[in-house]
């Protein structure tokens, strides 16, 4: 039998080297509902089961406090971080248990007893927090004390929706602890019922045949371990990047202006203008060979696109993967290569409407065929559309928001900016000799852009 835990949680302070100084183990508040010694038993779906072998998101979050000490962080912040987090996982009790895989099952399942728990870990720093949070948070001069709440989890349980929503619910009730209010609206109460998934069960049997990596080569026995990762390269260096809503208009006036395509074959929205211009960047950045197989992959949201259609609050995944391959360098290099991206994204993006889930998983799994060793591949994860930043525990939005482990594979994130309405935040993790040239492409592309407009 094969087991792994789904969800930790922790806490990094700035007052001190990196130290750990408090570990818990927060159990669910009461529920007489699930008062048992039978386990509860979630099923995965067809959507769930591409990510068993997913290795975990890592994500920190940072806040700037009013000026506190340490006795007022341990004897005030942290008891109600500790309270809320057993509320809030009432209702999220699923996050307390672990994946499973018995020999006798046909696939995995997550399995929750009354007596498990989510790790909470609280570690003190000295690093600077000006330099890791960014956004310009200024630490030497107006005396804040700055709070990163780090959380790691295992996507086999939650897509992004689910996950953002679970972060401003426990937010929620942290901020309303103060006024003795210890419940959830029902915007942030998720449902759990697997049977909303309406797709076809041989779709289930077509990803156990393809994903090959559920057994182990040697031996043939199950795993659900992640497959390994490479050593991370010692000069990486991280960013936060802004388009503003005007630069995310102008470059639709560019691609409109610049494209053989009439507007109406085109599909112009933010997410396609914020990708195809990052997604070019990063190809010029990275580029030289013309031939050099190009992959890019984004997640393709279906709550709905299903009939019926799945609620915003469904906790689960609820996402296809889809692939934007056959190209090749010489495609995105130069300065038309804003362009066909945009092009080619757009045509993914419009196909999405008039496909079903089994022909983009066909079409997904055919693309991963043709990946070569040399293949470039990118991809984007995070949304402009899941309100992150109103994630507030009663210390203000977030500062600023990282997916940590973009680190260890060929990706990026994608967030609605903090303090306007339009654009998004990128974040993006490179070699110290790419981020200099992927910042200077990116920033010249909008300087060329606003002279010309």
């Amino acid at each position: 039998m094969s087991s792994s835990s789904t969800y930790n949680a922790g806490l990094l302070s700035s007052s001190m080297g990196l130290k750990v100084i408090k570990i818990t183990r927060v159990n669910p508040a009461t529920d007489s509902s699930r008062d048992s010694a039978d386990p509860l038993i979630l099923p995965l779906t067809f959507f769930d089961l591409r990510w068993v072998r997913s290795h975990p998101t890592q994500q920190v979050i940072f806040y700037k406090l009013p000026v506190s000490s340490r006795e007022f962080f341990h004897s005030v912040i942290l008891p109600k971080l500790e309270l809320s987090l057993s509320l809030v996982l009432r209702h999220y009790f699923p996050l307390a248990g672990h994946l499973k895989w018995n020999q006798q099952d046909p696939k995995p399942r997550v399995v929750v007893y009354s007596h498990d728990t989510v790790s909470l870990t609280v570690a003190e720093s000295n690093a600077d927090f000006l330099f890791v949070s960014g956004k310009g948070l200024r630490t030497s001069t107006d005396g804040v004390t700055c709070l990163g709440a780090g959380v790691i989890e295992h996507h086999v349980l939650k897509d992004g929706v689910g996950s953002i929503m679970f972060i401003k619910a426990w937010a929620h009730i942290c901020k309303s602890l103060g006024e003795g209010i210890m419940t959830l609206p029902s915007d942030f109460i998720p449902i759990l019922d697997r049977t909303l998934i309406n797709v076809r069960p041989s779709l289930e049997s077509k990803i156990l045949e393809y994903m090959s990596y559920f057994s182990d080569e040697e031996d043939g026995k199950r795993t659900m371990d992640p497959p390994p990762v490479g050593e991370i390269c010692t000069d990486l260096v991280r960013i936060t990047l802004e388009l503003t809503q005007e630069n995310v208009d102008k470059l639709k006036e560019r691609a409109k202006r610049e494209s053989t395509r009439s507007q109406h074959e085109l599909h112009l929205s933010t997410f396609v203008i914020v990708n195809a211009y990052v997604w070019s960047c990063l190809v010029n950045a990275r580029g030289g060979n013309k031939e050099r197989p190009l992959l890019f992959m984004y997640a393709a949201d279906f709550r709905n696109r299903l009939d019926p259609l799945v609620p915003e609050r469904y906790m689960g995944n609820c996402v296809v993967l889809v692939n934007c391959i056959g190209y090749k360098g010489k495609h995105l290099l130069g300065r038309d290569g804003f362009v066909s991206a945009v092009e080619i994204l757009s045509d993914s993006v419009k196909g999405l409407g008039s496909r079903g889930i089994e022909a983009l998983w066909e079409s997904y799994i055919d693309g991963m065929k043709q990946v070569k060793p040399d293949t470039h591949v990118e991809s984007v994860s995070g949304s402009t559309r899941m309100g992150l930043y109103q994630a507030d525990f009663a210390w203000g939005k977030p500062v600023n928001h990282e997916i940590v482990s973009i680190d260890r594979y060929p990706a990026y994130s994608m967030w609605e900016r903090r303090d306007e309405t339009g654009g998004a935040e990128i974040g993006l993790c490179l070699r110290k000799s790419e981020m200099d040239t992927f910042i200077s492409l990116f920033e010249y592309g909008l300087g060329k852009i606003s002279s010309r407009i």
